[in-house]
């Protein structure tokens, strides 16, 4: 079974093209990485500044991995400089078997 992690972002003012930026350059290395099956970005249409990254790993194992990864830690480091508040990370889930 795998996991799915949901992330809600909220750029700081004037800083939605930075936090756009910084997840779209996590969506092909995430991809490449063993254990990815989805990484997916959306922008909340009717307030811009507020973004969730839905992801979908095949173990609690591949995404511990993803967490030291070379794109992972820095885009922790652009988001700390680009968001209103800290990020929520939901819980990693069961998700439903095919």
């Amino acid at each position: 079974m795998s996991l799915i992690v949901l992330t809600e972002c909220l750029a700081a003012p004037g800083q939605e093209d930075r936090l756009r930026t910084a997840l779209e350059a996590m969506i092909e290395p995430s991809l490449d990485e063993p254990g990815c099956l989805a990484y997916r970005i959306y922008t909340d249409p009717n307030r811009p500044a507020s973004m969730v990254v839905i992801e979908e790993w095949a173990s609690p194992r591949a995404l511990e991995k993803h967490y030291t990864t070379p794109h992972f830690r820095h885009a922790k480091q652009v988001l700390e400089l680009v968001l209103a508040e800290p990020m929520t990370l939901r819980r990693p889930m069961t998700a439903p078997s095919s």
